[in-house]
């Protein structure tokens, strides 16, 4: 089996609809940290790689680096819907990590992704 991980931050803007009243309703940057895990089962690509590093960063910072996320997504761009939508870029992506502030983290974790692969998710 073949896990890797990688790390990227990336500069962004936001405001979220919310039912109730709250200072995140009104536009605010973060500086996110992100961190994206993959894995396989036993097999790497052409390249003997799970996922190319250089190619998860572009497609992450392509998308999202110094952009305002309610004009590039179609949700509400809470950590946990933006974790969501990481994963789901990556096909061996199971796993991600999504710090919007210090002490304020989502993880979005697909769990079809991993079944029945023993391991333990950290």
């Amino acid at each position: 089996m073949y896990c890797i991980s990688k790390k990227l931050e990336i500069s962004a803007a936001h405001s979220l609809q919310l039912s109730y009243e709250s200072k995140c309703s009104r536009m605010h940057g973060h500086n996110w940290q992100i961190e994206i895990f993959l894995v396989s089962r036993d097999k790497l690509n052409e390249d003997g790689m799970v996922e190319d590093f250089t190619h998860i960063k572009k497609a992450i910072h392509s998308k999202m680096d110094h952009a305002n996320l309610n004009e590039i997504f179609d949700f509400n761009p809470t950590a946990e819907n933006i974790g969501k939508w990481i994963v789901e870029q990556f096909d061996a992506c199971y796993k991600v990590n999504i710090q919007e502030s210090f002490g304020n983290t989502a993880t979005v974790i697909d769990e079809n992704k991993i079944k029945g692969i023993e391991f333990i998710v950290k």
